[in-house]
């Protein structure tokens, strides 16, 4: 059976975007289709300046969030990334056979790095390297697929990069996995700014619909959503980028397809209006659901101590082998007590 890995960052609220474009396709068809683990990447939390408490809640939110959108434990495999070693001690491996230019070559660690020093911050390492780690969650698995929108494809083909070299030099050891995306809304931009994505650790609230806002709050910000000029309903990404980001929200929402839906409607009102309704009606569910399991911590948190478990034992095997392979010596083993006696 294909075997599917991908993971969600708690860098911020759980987005819209989020949604649309990963964690509905995990609860609808990955998980059901494939064996599946999906984990929160909190290591990749740590890579710039962080509040720790914040992490912790946004880690602990993010799997509720996760569950509420529809994975089933009783499926597929739900766990925290730093309850499971096997990620950081496959992550130092394969920094053994990553180059420098590679890293600096990531398009979000480019971006990332620009932004922290325009803020007077330094750069930390660990946001040079952190698409290794990325590398090793998902080899540590034998992945063969990676559903994934447009901005983590360069980390997934990396990914396969390393793989390919490590099984040269070392003997064959990881399944080279390859990029999934979804048709519709793989990536869902910011509602004030429609040539951005709608990201989580972004704080501009106005263009940013979380999957915890009340419905009059969704109502808002659609409504308010940056158009284009023109009157004319069209879907054209180059040159409408707020309509089309309207119209693949629709779209996401019902359905359907943003070049039909952009022939039904002769005002930007009317398309904001059914947009807004129709995120609304998409979030509802997932609220309910989200409140809850909030009413109901300790079964999350048996959920993540069995996933975890779950996962360790599905990693650890791979992660032994490239050990071996690399040139490292086994562990000692404990000795018997009847050794011993």
């Amino acid at each position: 059976m294909t075997r599917v890995f991908s993971g969600i960052k708690p860098s911020g609220h759980v987005t819209l975007g989020n949604y649309l474009g990963a964690l509905r396709r995990w609860a609808e068809v990955d998980q059901h289709q494939a064996e599946s683990l999906f984990c929160v990447v909190d290591l990749h939390a740590l890579t710039v300046e962080h509040d720790p408490a914040r992490v912790r809640r946004l880690s602990r939110q993010a799997a509720t969030l996760l569950l509420a959108a529809g994975l089933d434990p009783e499926v597929c495999t739900l766990f925290v990334q730093s309850h499971v070693d096997e990620h950081t001690r496959l992550s130092y491996l394969l920094e053994c056979v990553a180059t420098d230019g590679e890293m600096r070559r990531m398009i979000q660690y480019k971006e990332k790095a620009v932004r922290e020093r325009e803020r007077g911050g330094s750069v930390r390492l660990s946001l040079l390297t952190y698409p290794v780690l990325m590398a090793a969650d998902i080899l540590a698995y034998g992945a063969d697929e990676v559903p994934v929108g447009d901005d983590q494809v360069q980390h997934v083909e990396l990914a396969r990069d390393l793989a390919v070299r490590f099984n040269h030099r070392y003997g064959h050891t990881f399944v080279v996995p390859r990029a999934t995306r979804p048709q519709v809304a793989a990536r869902v931009m910011n509602l004030q700014e429609p040539t951005s994505k709608m990201g989580k650790s972004d704080d501009s609230g106005p263009g940013i619909v979380y999957l915890l806002d009340e419905p009059e709050a969704v109502r808002k910000k659609v409504l308010r959503a940056v158009t284009d000029s023109g009157r004319d309903v069209v879907y054209d990404r180059a040159e409408r980028p707020g309509l089309a980001n309207l119209l693949d929200i629709l779209a996401a929402c019902t359905g359907g397809n943003p070049e039909s839906l952009a022939a039904v409607y002769d005002s930007y009102g009317s398309l904001k209006k059914d947009t807004a309704e129709a995120v609304v009606e998409v979030l509802r569910p997932v609220q309910a659901r989200h409140r809850e399991l909030c009413a109901d911590p300790a079964y999350v948190e048996g959920v993540l101590r069995d996933g975890a478990e779950k996962a360790r034992a599905s990693a650890r095997p791979t992660v032994d082998t490239a050990c071996r392979a690399i040139g490292l010596l086994p562990p000692v083993a404990e000795p018997s007590l009847s050794a011993v006696r």
